[in-house]
C-alpha cells in the first residue's frame, strides 16, 4: 500500500494533513498518486480564498485521468505550493513533501473526523 508516515491524518478521498499550529499543509497520498500514475498538471486553489470541508480545491491531471481534489477542511487559503505549476510530477516522486495547498483552519474541531494512519491503511486494504 506504500508508505504511510504516522504524523499526519487522512481523508477518504486520499489527502494527508499535517498539521502546524493552527495552520494545516495539505497533499495526495502515496495511495492517490500511484493510483493516477504520471501527474501533469496541478490546479491549485486561489489564494486567499474561504473553503469548506468537502469542497473542489483544485484539480489534479495524470496522464490516466483528471481528478479533483477536495479540501478535508474548513478555512482560508493561506498558501499555495507554487513549485507544483511547474514541476507536478514532484508528487509522484514525494507525496509526503510536496503539499498542495495550506489552510488557515475555520474550525480546528474538524480535524476529529479525519483518520490516523492505522485507520488509512485499514480503509485502504477494503478499497482495494
Amino acid at each position: 500500500m506504500g508508505n504511510v508516515p504516522l504524523d499526519l491524518k487522512y481523508s477518504k478521498e486520499h489527502e494527508w494533513i499535517r498539521l502546524d499550529g493552527n495552520k494545516v499543509y495539505i497533499g495526495i497520498t502515496d495511495y492517490a498518486q500511484e493510483a493516477l500514475g504520471d501527474i501533469v498538471f496541478v490546479e491549485l486553489p486561489e489564494q486567499d480564498s474561504e473553503i469548506e470541508a468537502g469542497e473542489i480545491a483544485g484539480v489534479i491531471e495524470s496522464v490516466k485521468a483528471a481528478s479533483d481534489m477536495y479540501s478535508p477542511l474548513s478555512g482560508k487559503v493561506i498558501e499555495v505550493n507554487k513549485e507544483l505549476e511547474d514541476a507536478p510530477e514532484n508528487i509522484n516522486e514525494e507525496p509526503y513533501e510536496y503539499w498542495v495547498f495550506g489552510l488557515e483552519l475555520a474550525d480546528i474541531s474538524e480535524l476529529d473526523e479525519l483518520m490516523d494512519t492505522e485507520g488509512y491503511e485499514k480503509f485502504c486494504a477494503e478499497e482495494v
